[in-house]
């Protein structure tokens, strides 16, 4: 009997490589989301994150608060960088600033709508 045969086998050992993570990682930055929380109650917060960093997002900010009638505020967390918190459900209209030619004139296959 050999002892090989206990040795443990990882059949994602490839999957798992330094190259193919940092590609994933880099793909999914690429994308802006645009989430929706829910508060207490009726009460909800629109999140907006993965902005380009050639954007000023207190600049956006203020503009959206003007357009939109809602307040917001800019929050920078650890993981996601700079992120934007808007009032309300803003999810339809914000992905219309982003793509819209008078917005950021984003590409509308980078920007990811999640929410109920």
């Amino acid at each position: 009997m050999s002892i090989e045969n206990l040795k443990s086998f990882d059949p994602f050992h490839d999957a798992e490589a330094d190259e193919d993570t940092s590609q994933v990682k880099s793909q999914q930055e690429d994308y802006v989301h645009i989430r929706i929380q829910q508060r207490n109650g009726r009460k909800t917060l629109t999140t907006v994150q993965g902005l380009p960093n050639k954007f000023d997002r207190k600049k956006i900010l203020t503009v959206i608060k003007k357009k939109f009638a809602c307040n917001g505020t800019v929050v920078i967390d650890s993981n996601m960088g700079e992120v934007i918190q808007l009032q309300g459900d803003q999810r339809k209209v914000m992905q219309e600033f982003l793509v819209d030619r008078d917005g950021l004139e984003l590409d509308p296959k980078k920007i990811k709508v999640h929410g109920f």
